[in-house]
């Protein structure tokens, strides 16, 4: 089993910046794709970004492409999402999510994803 925790979130201004962790327990992810995803209140889990077991391969959702880096470190078994240039509409909840399937797959859909942590509040004010 995979336990993710997700830490670094607050609240911030408008133009601000905030770097997520995802800290991952129980096993290595380091065989599998990991994700970011948020939630707005009355709204649906939304991706934002993934990537490759490796690290060398990304994806972002176009509302955050160019502000939004994720990254990972396999040998602290942690990922990242440094965000830049924050915007109101960037506030949800965010959450850390692993593959459920080892492999060199990286998906943008909730359903490919087994594992999620507790997440973690992002507020922006404008």
């Amino acid at each position: 089993q995979v336990q993710l925790v997700e830490s670094g979130g607050g609240l911030v201004q408008a133009g601000d910046f905030l770097r997520l962790s995802c800290a991952a327990s129980g096993r290595t992810v380091s065989d599998r794709a990991m994700g970011w995803f948020r939630q707005a209140p009355g709204q649906e889990r939304e991706f934002v970004a993934a990537i490759s077991r490796s690290g060398r391969n990304t994806q972002y959702a176009d509302s955050v492409k160019g502000r939004f880096t994720i990254s990972r470190d396999n040998a602290q078994n942690t990922v990242y999402l440094q965000m830049n240039s924050l915007k109101f509409e960037d506030t949800a909840v965010y959450y850390c999510a692993a593959d459920r399937t080892t492999g060199f797959r990286i998906s943008i859909d909730t359903s490919a994803y087994g594992y999620w942590g507790q997440g973690t509040q992002v507020t922006v004010s404008s």
